[in-house]
């Protein structure tokens, strides 16, 4: 059953004809993103799904202001990633497929510590503290060092770090892939909690079945261009899986 939550008009996340170009060694001109143009509203869960190497990553980076587009455009409500990175930052939280945690801290130090980046006064930092201990299940190990922790639970804590300052936007890249069953459930949990909330959620992932019946919308990237776009039963019909779709539209290759 596809999600039915209220979806605004107006864009949160808006992409308009990116293209992310690099030079090989040889000096040929490799186009990792080709013209990819899509959107993200208020309210709504969008999956891009491709292989390795689609283009997947580069995107979302771009959209996270970690990477500067060759052409086009991707703004986060309405502030520009080259124009005004600053504003983009303040307005997304980022997940990365590493976590990137430092190992001496513990999740409260690393927590706090982004919070205060972001401008937050000690009691909302403490507010939003208890919240993510609740949403993210961080209670056993909040005071433990990072270090000392699995990958799962420190990839809980790069999700809080990406949730501190409570953006109405976030960027999640392959997010439960360090996760177990259950994490993974109560990951995509606080994402649909998130969702009800107005959030605006762009996410990758290579788990198909997790969220195939998550997301509002999926768009499929290949060799960089998207190949195929729109809900689950859009793409697949009453009968059949989101990955036969996906594999579907991979062959056919045509960009849309």
């Amino acid at each position: 059953m596809e999600k039915t939550t209220q979806i605004s008009d107006e864009p949160v996340i808006q992409i308009d004809s990116l293209v992310k170009e690099y030079k090989s060694s040889d000096g040929t001109i490799i186009r990792a993103v080709n013209n990819v143009s899509m959107s993200v509203a208020a309210g709504e869960i969008v999956g891009l799904l491709g292989a390795n190497g689609a283009g997947k990553t580069t995107t979302l980076r771009i959209i996270a202001t970690l990477l500067q587009p060759t052409s086009g455009h991707a703004q986060v409500c309405n502030h520009d990633s080259i124009t005004d990175p600053v504003g983009v930052r303040q307005s997304l939280g980022y997940v990365s497929a590493t976590t990137g945690v430092p190992d001496r801290l513990t999740a409260r130090e690393l927590l706090t510590s982004f919070g205060r980046l972001h401008g937050l006064e000690e009691d909302a930092i403490r507010d939003r503290m208890e919240w993510l201990i609740t949403a993210l299940s961080l209670g056993d190990y909040i005071d433990r060092p990072a270090g000392r922790l699995s990958s799962g639970q420190r990839q809980r804590i790069s999700l809080g770090r990406a949730l501190v300052h409570n953006p109405p936007a976030l960027v999640l890249d392959e997010p439960t892939n360090a996760l177990d069953v259950v994490g993974s459930r109560d990951l995509l949990d606080t994402l649909d909690r998130l969702r009800e909330g107005g959030h605006a959620i762009l996410l990758s992932t290579h788990r198909l079945h997790e969220i195939e019946h998550r997301c509002n919308r999926f768009v499929i990237i290949d060799k960089g261009h998207i190949v195929a776009a729109g809900s689950r039963n859009a793409l697949v019909g009453n009968a059949g899986e989101l990955e036969d779709a996906f594999f579907h539209a991979i062959e056919q290759g045509a960009p849309l």
